[in-house]
Formats: structure tokens, sequence, C-alpha cells
């Protein structure tokens, strides 16, 4: 197992609900940046949301503001991805991805190069 290890995942039907579990073993948590990207077969990855950034708070791609929301659970190095209203175009392997500080939550999000720290993919399928 590497540093990330991701849980969760599945299939649901549209309007549904999932969670993501991200845990961070062995890594200086408070100084990553760590968030969620997801790729699906035919498309560019995106960046779907992160926290620890250097401007503060959550961010969320516009395609899963108010349906997404990251947390984590800083004692258990462990973040979460909760996604709500599940929509076919959702459907994607998401990787949980993280690298050192500092980074700006809009260069994470856009960014198609290699984190430092990636899970092994959770594949999240909606059916409409």
């Amino acid at each position: 197992e590497g540093p990330l290890v991701e849980s969760g995942g599945g299939l649901v039907q549209s309007g549904g609900s999932l969670r993501l579990s991200c845990v961070a073993s062995g890594l200086d948590f408070g100084n990553l940046v760590i968030g969620w990207v997801r790729q699906a077969p035919g498309k560019e990855r995106e960046g779907v949301a992160c926290i620890g950034s250097i401007d503060d708070g959550p961010h969320y791609a516009d395609s899963v503001a108010g349906r997404f929301t990251i947390s984590s659970d800083n004692d258990k190095k462990t973040v979460y991805l909760q996604m709500n209203n599940l929509k076919p175009e959702d459907t994607a392997i998401y990787y949980c991805a993280a690298d050192r500080i500092p980074w700006y939550s809009n260069t994470w999000l856009r960014f198609q190069g290699s984190f430092s720290y990636w899970g092994q993919g959770a594949q999240v399928t909606v059916s409409s």
C-alpha cells in the first residue's frame, strides 16, 4: 500500500450519494494540500476538491460545487469526499492526491501533472 489509501465508491443511481475516504498514513498531514481528482474514459483529468491550500478552506471544481463536500479529520489523517445528488457525468475513477504545501487551490485543481502522493483509485459509477 502507498501512503494514501482510499475506500468507498461503488454504484449508485442518479441523485444518490456516496462517500470516499482517504487515509494519509505516514505523511505530515498538516503540511499537505490534499484532495480528489477524477478520471473518466476519454476525458481530461479533473481536479474535484482540495483542502490545505494557501487560500484556506475547501475548494471545488464548478462541476461539483454545491453537491460535493470535502472534509478532514486531522487526528485520523483522513480526508473525506461526500458526494450528493450524483449525476451520470460524475462517473469516473476518483483518486485521492496530495502534495506538500504551498499550493493555491486553483493551481492544484487545474494541475495535470503528477502529485507527489496518490491513492489507488476508487470507481464511482452513477446510473441514470
